[in-house]
């Protein structure tokens, strides 16, 4: 159980991708006052454990009720992965950083929550992984994620100032690199190669 745990850690933080996210909530929070600035931080994990938690109980039965078995599925996700891999290794930004710098606390939360920490790469690897290894491994490394993903939003402005982009961005190409890897096993495995 324990191996299954730190691999489903180690995926959702490459998936997840809150070293990006963090960036982005610093940026788009940069204004607020640091209590507003806390609950902005807490509504987008509150919003990403909804999301996350609803396609883990309910994924499944998403794809069965659409008549999606879980190889189209394996390939479908598998292809977003890649996608996202690809423009986290060549620094392409997923959100328009300058649009957030306007918006409300909630609208900040919302993107910041979806598509940023729980997109459609995030809901393909959780709806596949509670299949592998079931919904107990694949909830708490969800719920170690977020709380690390918390710790970080709450530690932005510190952070972001100590170590500026340019070690966010190296680490966002490395997990780009696993997330591309990721994709095309997911890829083979709904080939059935």
């Amino acid at each position: 159980m324990f191996d299954n745990l730190v691999q489903l850690v180690v995926l959702f933080i490459v998936i997840f991708d809150p070293m990006a996210s963090i960036v982005v909530f610093a940026i788009a929070t940069k204004s607020m006052e640091e209590g507003e600035r806390i609950r902005t931080a807490i509504l987008a994990i509150i919003v990403a454990s909804v999301i996350s938690y609803a396609f883990l109980f309910a994924g499944q039965q998403l794809l069965d009720l659409f008549g999606i078995n879980m190889r189209y599925f394996k390939v479908a996700g598998g292809v977003i992965l890649f996608i996202l891999g690809v423009e986290m290794v060549l620094g392409y930004p997923l959100t328009n950083i300058d649009a957030t710098k306007e918006c409300s606390a909630s609208a900040i939360a919302s993107i910041i929550a979806t598509p940023l920490l729980t997109g459609p790469a995030a809901i393909t690897a959780i709806i596949i992984s509670a299949r592998e290894f079931g919904t107990v491994d694949v909830g708490l490394a969800i719920t170690l994620v977020l709380l690390f993903s918390l710790a970080l939003f709450l530690l932005a402005a510190r952070i972001n100032k100590a170590v500026g982009k340019m070690p966010l961005q190296v680490a966002s190409t490395i997990f780009g690199l696993l997330t591309l890897a990721w994709g095309v096993k997911f890829i083979l495995e709904g080939l059935g190669v």
